[in-house]
């Protein structure tokens, strides 16, 4: 199937499962399962011939009993054109419904987490999706939903009583990401056009807590559903991702609610109609952003008069400016307008921020990193000018003629990083200009001594490295300012994890990992914003990206089974038939006898290394020996296995092995002119296949004893000894590892960056005139030679 309808069943039958369990935790769960209508009633008809039927009035009863008729039901179980006929039909549903029975939603949390948009979003990146259908309006990547929900000024002082709309909202992501940004819950509205989308959000809400949002549906601009005495409803805050540039946005427009003052958007392009209906959805100190294509802040006519008058009014507080290749169904790069209408007459600039090269390649499309977002976010907030990135632009110069309300990016922030310039003057008479060494003037800060160990004077302007290329490095990491400054790195992430050591000892079902990851993250992001040279954001990022790939589940299984609970190995999931075999961690045993284990939170090196540092060295040695063995034959081969060579009888379609070896000195012991050089030679390879074999067997015995071990000692590890090798061990472990990185990234940026120079200007343009006169020379010598004239 086609995701679009793909996701129907299975986001259904997600829903379903998912409150079947909740309702299981908690009795006084918000939705009604009623008799005949839960998860189990469905698996109870694996194999039945009714299956499909049954299903869709399983759902019907879920959906009666919580008034969600159309929003849950609108997939079709006994539909013989998607499903099959038969037999066909009662297989595909039974083998669906075994593997959500496989899931056990009873202990997860939705907080913080968008389960059905996710889900959503891994069907929209792993499935096909329709021939030229668009889904980038159903979808808003998380990402993005954050820097918006974050931008919009929605924070720890937004009352409970605060309104946030999104008037496209979709799947209801970006709503949930904007009102998880309020600590104490806001009111959520919203509506959508597209019936399956707008079941989805219902869905959605439901999951998140939120079954009391207020999301209609139809056309938010010929139908706005939301209104109140004749004008429409407005909002604290507005967030919104419409579909871009939609050409047919104004079909049945009948009543404009006071919307377009400022202008009637062009007939076939509504991305200032979705503008204006935001804007005109505000309280008088609302807030809105809203995520639209660039052709926003520079296309004219129409829209021209429009812009200018928002930003006559004052109503425009920033633009920024995001990546490419963000959104699904679209690669155009996108920007965000904030609209404020709080002080807006008294505004005199709109920020600005050009964010289009901050983001990492994730598959075809492209994604922000945790480090992204928060510099976007930090430098709105605090509308700080960052060199090439961001910049408060007056008014006046945006008015000025030659801007004329322009609000396009790269007219007023210059994000370029600066040209390289060749020097002519260094290329003629060598030396590295002195202007190419100051531009690295941070490091020099950082080191001040380091300059003068570096580079010696040439002649004014001009400077000459006072060690050779190759040992730019090594005079780097020798200097005793750089040593002091990693020694520093390294304190201050002691330091930092040491400050958050007990709250992690402390982690039980009742924490919050959104709060947690919250404040170790931010405490990690001050700590080295005052460090030289490194980037803070880079240093969060790499807690970030830790914290998403391994410790984020790790805190989820700490939460539900507790230290000692998931330190235990389990047996490695092995389903061939379903494709769910899973790689694992420890293999005791071989062959068919064998037994696989995974350890999800504890990684049996850790263990092995704690407590059998002597028989891991002595499996590390045994491995060493194997491969010295290994390399002696491949040696021994090479040498003597050529046609001349005195392997060479054993050799069959060039290559050789034991056996081989054997047969041949079989043979040429009963020749009768024996050659004993060849005889020695094969004893010496089968005896190297005999060391080799040995050797094997030695680390393949240690490996199993030293495996074994290791097994055993995890039924004897307490809630310490779990603690000590996960935070110490695994996590703070990690961490300095990482910062290591990034202190040795620095390194080989300033590295790079000198030999580069060095090499750049070590031979002057006279030097290669002399060097290529002395080849001519030499090339007519031969010739003359040869008795040809040159």
């Amino acid at each position: 199937m086609d995701a679009s309808q793909y996701k129907d069943y299975i986001l259904t039958l997600l829903f379903v499962k998912y409150v079947s369990d909740k309702q299981k935790a908690d009795p006084d769960s918000l939705i009604d399962v009623p008799p005949g209508g839960s998860f189990d009633d469905m698996v109870e008809l694996k194999g039945d011939k009714e299956i499909g039927d049954k299903i869709n009035k399983i759902i019907a009863k879920l959906a009666e009993a919580n008034r969600l008729q159309k929003v849950i039901d609108l997939a079709d179980f006994n539909d013989e054109e998607k499903l099959g006929k038969g037999k066909e039909m009662q297989d595909r549903l039974s083998k669906l419904v075994a593997i959500f029975d496989d899931l056990d939603f009873r202990g997860s949390r939705a907080e913080g987490d968008d389960l059905l948009g996710d889900a959503y979003e891994y069907l929209m990146r792993h499935f096909a999706t329709e021939s030229g259908k668009s889904k980038g309006q159903f979808y808003t990547p998380a990402e993005v939903s954050r820097v918006v929900a974050k931008v919009v000024g929605i924070g720890a002082d937004t009352a409970q009583n605060e309104t946030v709309y999104d008037p496209a909202c979709g799947s209801g992501s970006l709503l949930l990401k904007a009102a998880a940004e309020a600590p104490r819950g806001m009111s959520i509205y919203g509506q959508e056009k597209d019936n399956a989308t707008w079941a989805l959000a219902r869905m959605n809400m439901i999951l998140h807590d939120n079954e009391i949002a207020v999301i209609p549906k139809g056309d938010t601009i010929t139908s706005p559903q939301l209104t109140k005495g004749g004008r429409l409803e407005t909002f604290d805050f507005v967030v919104m991702n419409p579909p871009f540039s939609l050409k047919s946005w104004s079909n049945g427009l009948e009543n404009d609610y006071g919307r377009f003052e400022f202008g009637m958007p062009p007939a076939k392009n509504g991305d200032y109609a979705f503008l204006l209906h935001a804007l005109k959805s505000l309280k008088s100190t609302g807030k809105a952003a809203v995520i639209l294509p660039h052709g926003v802040l520079f296309r004219g006519n129409a829209e021209a008069t429009i812009r200018k008058a928002l930003l006559q009014q004052g109503y425009v507080k920033g633009v920024i400016g995001l990546p490419p290749n963000l959104f699904y169904g679209t690669t155009i790069p996108a920007c965000i307008v904030v609209l404020d209408k709080e002080n807006a007459q008294a505004r005199k600039g709109v920020f600005m921020i050009d964010a289009s090269k901050g983001f990492i390649k994730d598959g075809a499309k492209n994604r922000l990193r945790s480090q992204d977002l928060h510099k976007i976010v930090d430098v709105f907030t605090k509308q700080s000018e960052v060199e090439r990135y961001s910049r408060m632009v007056p008014l006046g110069e945006i008015a000025d003629p030659k801007n004329d309300f322009n609000l396009n990016i790269p007219r007023y922030i210059d994000s370029s990083e600066p040209e390289d310039i060749q020097d002519l003057h260094a290329h003629l008479h060598g030396g590295i200009p002195e202007r190419d060494i100051d531009a690295l003037s941070d490091y020099w800060d950082a080191f001040p001594q380091l300059r003068s160990r570096l580079f010696k004077p040439n002649r004014p302007g001009y400077l000459d490295l006072a060690v050779g290329v190759t040992e730019v490095q090594a005079a780097i990491l020798d200097s005793p300012e750089f040593r002091e400054f990693a020694d520093g790195i390294h304190s201050l992430t002691e330091e930092w994890f040491a400050r958050h050591r007990p709250a992690l000892a402390a982690i039980t079902k009742e924490t919050t990992p959104n709060d947690l990851i919250g404040v170790i993250s931010e405490d990690l992001l001050g700590r080295f914003k005052p460090t030289p040279l490194l980037d803070e954001y880079a240093v969060y990022e790499q807690l970030m990206t830790y914290w998403h790939s391994i410790v984020h589940d790790d805190v989820f299984l700490l939460m539900h089974e507790g230290w000692v609970g998931a330190a235990k190995p389990r047996l490695a999931i092995e389903n061939k038939d379903r494709k769910l075999s899973e790689e694992p961690d420890l293999i005791i045993g071989s062959g068919k006898k064998a037994t696989k284990y995974k350890m999800d939170l504890i990684p049996p090196t850790l263990v092995a290394a704690r407590y059998f540092a002597g028989e891991q060295a002595q499996v590390d040695d045994l491995d060493a020996e194997a491969e010295a063995a290994i390399h002696a034959i491949e040696e021994y081969v090479s040498e003597h296995g050529g046609e001349e060579g005195l392997l060479a009888p054993a050799v069959d379609d060039g290559r050789i092995n034991k056996s081989l070896a054997a047969a041949r000195l079989r043979e040429a012991k009963g020749e009768e002119e024996a050659d004993l050089d060849e005889i020695a030679a094969l004893r010496h390879l089968i005896q190297l296949y005999a060391d080799e074999a040995a050797a094997k067997r030695a680390v393949k015995e240690a490996r199993a004893a030293l495996d074994l071990a290791t097994l055993e000692k995890y039924a004897d590890l307490s809630e310490d000894d779990a603690k000590a090798i996960v935070l110490d061990d695994k996590w703070a472990t990690t961490m300095r590892t990482r910062m290591t990185d990034e202190v040795q990234a620095l390194t080989l940026a300033l590295v790079e960056r000198i030999r580069q120079l060095g090499e750049r200007y070590a031979e002057t343009v006279g030097a290669l005139d002399t060097e290529l006169e002395k080849l001519k020379a030499e090339v007519a010598g031969y010739l003359a030679d040869m008795g040809v004239e040159s």
